[in-house]
């Protein structure tokens, strides 16, 4: 309340115009901007294959989460989010995803949260999700956010209506209790969508106007078109990895936003330094 956040603390020496911008555009789906983000896949296949040679299996899923998490914490204020008109710094980077728990019409899904401090290397995020994964999907399995959506399903659709509403208010106003921010996914630094593991192209995913999500990146399946040969001067035709990023355009600047996507990219291009934990500043 007042500004302040169990899981954000008020941002300071805000540019003016940003600052104005979270009160012109007080909802997300105001403020979405899309970008499609190609990479050459060339790296990322020679990096997994060598570690396979390492008896390590890692996927494109893997590398582009730890991609995704190394950025957040090299470039900070793209974990901010707008509240209220207000811009906070996250505390934490947080990732949700969702799984389907087997890959049939009608199974059930799983929604998973995942907290990083940036410091990860591509080893412990992926053991870490994998963990989860191989949990979540159990037929039987339910976790905190499942749980907390079941018990708001008790609830006949006018009162749920009512609880919605005081639930997003208490939000706005800094009151939502720390359990509740805990176990949504929609309280997250960046929503995951791994399309390419059910063979379809990358979108473009709206961003969800309750909770405090300002990155939603959606792994497109790869596909091959010409690219650029500077040994040559000519092109070639090469794999290309594609994601469909959207993003909040009130929590930076076009700038840092264009530099934050140049990082993202080079960490995809040359994935072998996600091997190494990253020294944090203030550790």
């Amino acid at each position: 309340m007042f500004g302040r956040r169990s899981d954000g603390k008020q941002a300071k020496n805000i540019d003016p115009i940003m600052r104005i911008t979270g009160t012109i555009m007080q909802h997300r789906y105001d403020a979405m901007i899309n970008h499609l983000l190609e990479v050459d896949c060339a790296g990322i296949d020679k990096f997994i294959e060598e570690e396979r040679g390492n008896g390590v299996s890692l996927s494109y899923m893997d590398v582009v989460i730890a991609a995704i998490v190394r950025t957040l914490a090299e470039r900070p204020q793209l974990n901010r989010f707008v509240m209220n008109t207000r811009v906070f710094d996250r505390k934490g980077i947080y990732i949700s995803m969702t799984i389907k728990k087997t890959l049939r019409d009608g199974a059930d899904e799983a929604v998973l949260k995942f907290k990083f401090d940036g410091s990860e290397s591509i080893y412990d995020i992926k053991e870490r999700i994998d963990n989860a994964v191989r949990e979540n999907q159990k037929t039987d399995a339910s976790n905190g956010t499942e749980k907390t959506a079941r018990m708001l399903l008790h609830c006949p659709p006018f009162l749920l209506k009512f609880v919605m509403r005081m639930i997003m208010f208490l939000d706005r106003h800094g009151m939502l209790p720390k359990k509740l921010i805990n176990v949504s996914p929609f309280h997250s630094s960046c929503y995951f969508t791994n399309l390419k593991s059910i063979s379809t192209g990358y979108v473009f995913h709206h961003l969800y106007d309750f909770g405090t999500v300002g990155m939603f990146v959606a792994l497109g399946k790869e596909v091959t078109k010409p690219v650029a040969d500077l040994q040559t001067d000519g092109t070639r035709n090469a794999k290309t990895l594609q994601l469909g990023i959207t993003l909040d355009e009130r929590i930076c600047d076009g700038l840092y936003y264009a530099k934050s996507l140049k990082v993202l990219k080079a960490n995809l291009l040359e994935p072998s330094k996600l091997k190494t934990p990253l020294e944090l500043e203030n550790s």
